[in-house]
């Protein structure tokens, strides 16, 4: 059955239309991204067909490539781009929604800012927040790409975006893909090398967050610091 056979009042563009967005189910959200479905599905019905292969998670279709999504039966390149593009909006969206300069007074804090970035991720990335003496966030940047082990963290280049930004305090973080929140050994090793160098410049290192997709851990809270 194909979308234009079915009652009004299940077409989800039309549904938009005449109760709005929030009436909407996920199915229907996706369905209409995709505008199409097959010659044997709706797009309503491979919506849902797409989405019951992740748990109805929108974290877990954020983690499928487009070759991934391509293997659905009328997901061809366009449609699978303008699925991962509209996930890449929301996740963009909420990270505008952070103040522009928020305080940091906790590793919760650390955790919200950066959760967006980091907690959905197949790869590790490496990311720095830098703060004035206030623990105002005055600057966010990713340094690596691959993980701590497989690339080489360049304190130099970490240091040298502090002073540059007149930073007293860095905060570093990093994701665990695999959701395990146990420190490595390099992760130890640059926690440490980062403190040392820190002391140097009068830059106070203040924390290591680790994140995962819906938890983190503290090296300060730790007391590993």
């Amino acid at each position: 059955m194909t979308i234009k056979l079915l009652a009004k009042d299940d077409r989800p563009r039309e549904k938009f239309l005449q109760k709005g967005k929030s009436s909407l189910s996920d199915s229907e959200l996706l369905a209409i991204i995709m505008g199409s479905g097959s010659r044997e599905e709706s797009a309503l019905e491979l919506a849902r067909k797409i989405l019951s292969s992740v748990n109805n998670s929108w974290h877990q279709l954020s983690l499928l490539s487009s070759k991934e999504l391509m293997k659905f039966k009328g997901i061809g390149e366009v449609k699978a781009l303008s699925i991962i593009a509209a996930l890449e909006i929301g996740k963009r969206r909420a990270v505008q929604e952070i103040p522009e300069k928020p305080v940091i007074s906790n590793s919760k804090d650390v955790y919200f800012i950066l959760k967006n970035q980091l907690s959905d991720l197949r790869t590790e990335e490496f990311w720095a927040m830098f703060l004035n003496q206030s623990n105002k966030v005055i600057h966010v940047s990713q340094l690596t790409q691959g993980g701590i082990s497989q690339s080489v963290v360049d304190v130099r280049v970490l240091f040298k975006t502090a002073l540059d930004h007149f930073s007293t305090g860095i905060i570093i973080a990093h994701n665990h893909p695999s959701g395990s929140l146990k420190p490595s050994k390099e992760d130890m090793g640059i926690t440490q090398k980062i403190k040392e160098a820190g002391k140097t410049l009068s830059i106070q290192l203040l924390d290591h967050v680790i994140v995962t997709h819906d938890t983190y851990f503290s090296f300060s809270d730790e007391g590993l610091l």
